[in-house]
């Protein structure tokens, strides 16, 4: 984990009613669209409820047919056949198919809806997500793995958008089909209504007892699929050094490890929330065997017909239906809130606020530095400073290499110039105005920087140069190009600058991907250039072409040379030398080695390295 404020991930953990609550409030703009949805599973759950007691009419019907005929028979009446009314019983069925179809039209217009709504909140939360990001600070991308991220904006929403998909309609139509039922059966029978309820509290008591166990491991199995997918995003990433040294098998053990945390999680989770269906289910036959004895008993006693107590067994098992489905739909909810949770944990985070609205000067300050800073303390974590009291002045045009050892805050005054973080106290001043009162778009506009890790992105190299000024036109890309020594070898591929740069542009050396960031810099003409070790991947004939280059591009531009390799700095007309955070050494090439200093020490030590290969 890279330094940063804070030296852990924030946790914010919701409840799950809240957090239930909150993403329901996501879809408070298409109340109108969730109306009709209720309308049209109302019509539709109304119709599949009355199909039982108007079938149940059908087999009254032949049963009085029966009766009928075995009592003429008992008499000695002769017959032909039973009399039993068919037309009528067909009727019956002809209604009934009718509801059938209707309910079913009606189950498919809602479903459609809400298939419609659930896309659209997923989408709307998808973008909340991605803006926010944009609005973190770097601090909080330095204190979270980029597995996990993607974990949250992949997994977790697809996660969310599959419930509320999927589930949010069977849950609108297991509450009404629940109480349509409760309705329907009332009417039948009273005694019976009271036998099918016992099951509700058994139904209740286990939902209650295993849903709350089943969020926990939910919560557990999420986490662990992020730290699983940031394993194997970093080995893919690096396969290269993991195979230069030989390091396949302690990547696989890693490997296994996070998969056998995850396995465990998962299993516990499934495992738990697994237990509901058979178990509701075991309620639900104790039920359905209970009205049928009872219901039984109630016909031959002559106080419920036969076709009530059919369409009662029917009613009984659509009213276990619902809570059997709810309770079904419980793993699926769980891990939905666990994931709705963790995408709230990073809209929650603190937003890098801009409250600065100053203009920077069209000119130099009177001072006639581009660049100050002014007793600068800076710390990434409390209580360990890194940068103490750092004061430096910078001319325009003037070429400024900062160096010094590993750790000694070089990337860290980049960072602190660019507004990536913000100073603890003191001032850093461009063109005489403090930027911190300044909004960190408007001061990033001045700025071009090339780092040591090169970034392109999938797409033609011409792109990629263009991305740092999206108005360049062509022949300011080419130009760049070509002073960054990067034109002779795209003209040289078979596409040229229409290339199209792979996820990782490895269909170009590290070099050449280098030569390109180099030429972003330079169609962007900033006001001030910052290097960041921007030449350490390239060869030594490329990287003296490049320093060439540098001497005519830079003229009356401010640029800021972060580097470990001294013989490139030697032209600078300031070397600042660092040392904890502190400036030891100033001076150029000649009176810091004449100093005979820290900055001799260094430039010696690497010269005795460069002697000794």
């Amino acid at each position: 984990m890279r330094n940063g404020r804070g030296s852990a991930t924030k946790q914010r953990p919701q409840s799950f009613w809240k957090t239930t609550g909150r993403l329901f409030r996501y879809m408070k703009h298409w109340i109108p669209g969730i109306i009709v949805v209720l309308i049209f599973a109302a019509a539709s759950v109304i119709l599949q409820i009355r199909t039982p007691k108007i079938l149940g009419q059908a087999t009254t019907e032949l049963f009085k047919g029966v009766m009928k005929g075995t009592a003429q028979l008992k008499a000695g009446i002769g017959m032909d056949s039973l009399p039993i009314n068919f037309g009528k019983i067909g009727h019956i069925l002809l209604v009934v198919a009718a509801l059938y179809v209707g309910a079913a039209i009606f189950g498919i217009i809602q479903q459609v809806i809400m298939n419609w709504i659930a896309q659209k909140v997923v989408y709307q939360l998808r973008r909340d997500l991605k803006d926010k990001m944009q609005r973190l600070s770097l601090s909080f991308y330095d204190t979270h793995s980029n597995g996990d991220l993607m974990s949250r904006m992949a997994n977790d929403m697809d996660n969310i958008g599959g419930t509320l998909q999927q589930t949010l309609s069977q849950m609108v139509t297991s509450i009404l089909t629940f109480f349509g039922v409760l309705y329907m059966m009332l009417t039948i029978s009273g005694w019976l209504t009271l036998v099918a309820l016992v099951s509700v509290p058994l139904s209740l008591l286990v939902v209650g007892i295993v849903a709350p166990k089943s969020q926990r491991f939910f919560a557990s199995q999420q986490k662990n699929l992020g730290l699983l997918n940031n394993t194997v995003e970093e080995t893919y990433a690096g396969h290269t050094v993991v195979k230069t040294f030989n390091q396949e098998d302690n990547v696989q053990k890693q490997f296994e490890d996070h998969n056998r945390k995850y396995y465990k999680s998962a299993w516990k989770a499934q495992f738990v929330s697994s237990l509901i269906f058979p178990l509701m289910n075991f309620v639900k036959n104790l039920d359905y065997l209970a009205v049928a004895v009872i219901g039984g008993i109630q016909v031959a006693n002559g106080t419920v017909s036969l076709g009530n107590v059919q369409a009662f067994l029917q009613y009984t098992n659509q009213f276990s239906q619902p809570i059997t489905q709810m309770a079904n739909l419980t793993n699926t909810i769980q891990a939905t809130i666990a994931s709705a949770e963790r995408v709230f944990a990073v809209l929650d985070e603190d937003d890098m606020v801009e409250t600065a609205h100053n203009q920077l000067p069209a000119k130099t300050a009177a001072s006639g530095n581009v660049i100050e800073f002014d007793d600068v303390n800076f710390r990434y974590v409390e209580n360990q400073p890194l940068i103490e009291d750092f004061n430096l002045a910078v001319k325009p045009g003037e070429m400024v290499a900062i160096v010094g050892p590993t750790g000694a805050g070089k990337t860290t005054i980049i960072n602190l110039l660019e507004r990536f973080y913000d100073v603890d106290s003191g001032q850093i001043k461009y063109r005489g105005q403090a930027t911190n009162t300044v909004p960190r778009r408007d001061l990033r506009q001045h700025f071009a920087m090339v780092l040591q890790d090169t970034w392109l992105f999938t797409g033609t190299i011409f792109d990629n140069i263009k991305y740092g000024r999206e108005d360049a036109t062509a022949d300011q890309v080419y130009a760049a190009a070509k002073a960054a020594h990067a034109d002779a070898f795209i003209r040289q591929l078979p596409d040229g600058y229409d290339t199209i740069l792979n996820e990782a542009a490895s269909n170009v050396s590290q070099g050449q991907r280098q030569l390109l960031t180099i030429a972003r810099a330079f169609v962007a003409d900033p006001d001030v250039l910052i290097l960041d070790e921007a030449t350490s991947s390239v060869d030594t004939r490329t990287e003296m072409l490049i320093q060439h280059a540098m001497t005519r591009l830079l003229a009356g531009r401010t640029s800021f040379v972060v580097a470990h390799r001294l013989s490139t700095i030697q032209n600078a007309e300031n070397i600042v030398v660092m040392n904890h955070g502190h400036i030891v050494e100033t001076g150029n090439h000649d009176s810091l080695l004449a100093a005979k200093g820290f900055y001799a020490d260094l430039y010696n030590s690497q010269f005795a390295g460069n002697e000794l290969a």
